[in-house]
């Protein structure tokens, strides 16, 4: 079985290194590892070329952000299980993609999500934050909950079904891809209950109080768009379970 894993950057020199050999070093024999670049101009290329023996697609040229990026890995895509890994986050060991590929041989489900930690990004082994996802109930984004998106992997057949990132969405399209799929189409899932990826603080949809806003906003607008009906109070049911996660 293969697993695609794609990573999107812009002007990541700073990271990207860390990302890509936490990728290479996975014991799993049969990952596809695809970076999408949008035109970087810092050294960020010229980091990946280093790895180009390792990697089974570099593209590099502008887009339209993060999402349209992602869009493109996924055209690229072979692999029967798609993971995205973030150009500032790395898995927390070498086995990572193998546990994953175990799990889905066993259940042959159509997502697989784990949790993830936030780590300070001036201290890797600092954890601030702890994402649990925990099992996926109907209703559950209503009440709040949806999975940590670096550790949500699904079937490459699901993206051909159900669609890739909507990029009307500026920073909240994974929230809207992982709704869609879970929520709105019912797919089957598994939840699996370790920390796979440490992710740096300073996010897209987290990096400020405008962005949070936003993301808050777009949130609600992708259970519009899905024709499903969000609680008056969602934003506020969105933030709780976040919180929480610091005093976890």
């Amino acid at each position: 079985m293969k697993i695609s894993i794609i990573t999107v950057c812009f002007n990541s020199e700073k990271y990207i290194q860390s990302a890509i050999e936490s990728v290479i070093s996975q014991t799993y024999p049969n990952i596809e590892y695809i970076l999408i670049d949008g035109g970087s101009t810092d050294n960020t290329n010229e980091i990946i070329s280093t790895f180009s023996d390792k990697i089974s697609t570099h593209i590099s040229e502008p887009d339209k952000g993060i999402y349209d990026a992602m869009n493109k890995g996924i055209k690229y895509a072979n692999g029967d299980l798609i993971g995205i890994l973030n150009s500032d986050d790395y898995y927390k060991g070498k086995d990572i993609i193998e546990q994953i590929a175990q799990v889905y041989q066993t259940h042959k489900t159509d997502c697989i999500y784990a949790n993830i930690d936030y780590v300070n990004p001036a201290q890797n082994d600092k954890i601030v934050r702890k994402w649990v996802s925990g099992p996926y109930r109907v209703n559950g984004f209503k009440k709040g909950w949806h999975p940590a998106h670096p550790g949500f992997f699904a079937k490459k057949e699901i993206f051909n079904k159900f669609g890739d990132y909507d990029l009307s969405f500026e920073v909240a399209a994974d929230f809207e891809l992982m709704l869609r799929f879970l929520e709105k189409n019912n797919i089957s899932s598994l939840y699996f209950p370790e920390s796979i990826i440490n992710m740096r603080l300073g996010g897209a949809s987290n990096k400020n109080l405008i962005n949070i806003i936003k993301g808050n906003k777009e949130c609600v607008r992708a259970f519009k768009k899905n024709n499903l009906k969000a609680p008056i109070l969602y934003p506020l049911l969105r933030l709780l379970p976040k919180v929480n996660q610091f005093f976890n």
